[in-house]
């Protein structure tokens, strides 16, 4: 399954919506192995929260790239998920291959403007 970028929608006062990014490049990538390794097992994120001691919402953000997920909770997650913590790490390193990465704001960027 590729790997795609993940949006997330924040919500301004008066109810609309407005995209909002992950953490990072790193974050997304991570949630979305947890979200395919999730699926394929064919578990709700209400489902994977309850058997590892999480709360559902906190499930959704690291599956947003929204959560800076904890080594303990990673290990959690892989218990849960019934695979190897090296698995899901593996699959990290696969969708961050794939999920697209912000415009550098080095110099060189700064450099290239008018």
């Amino acid at each position: 399954m590729p790997c795609r970028h993940i949006l997330v929608w924040r919500y301004r006062l008066g109810g609309d919506r407005e995209p909002m990014a992950a953490r990072s490049p790193q974050h997304a990538a991570l949630g979305l192995a947890i979200r395919q390794l999730r699926r394929a097992s064919g578990v709700s994120q209400e489902v994977l929260a309850a058997s590892c001691g999480l709360h559902r919402t906190y499930i959704g953000g690291i599956e947003r790239g929204e959560r800076n997920v904890s080594f303990a909770n990673l290990l959690r997650i892989s218990d849960a998920l019934d695979v190897r913590p090296s698995e899901l790490m593996s699959r990290y390193e696969q969708c961050l291959q794939e999920v697209p990465r912000p415009a550098s704001r080095g110099r060189a960027a700064r450099e290239r403007r008018p």
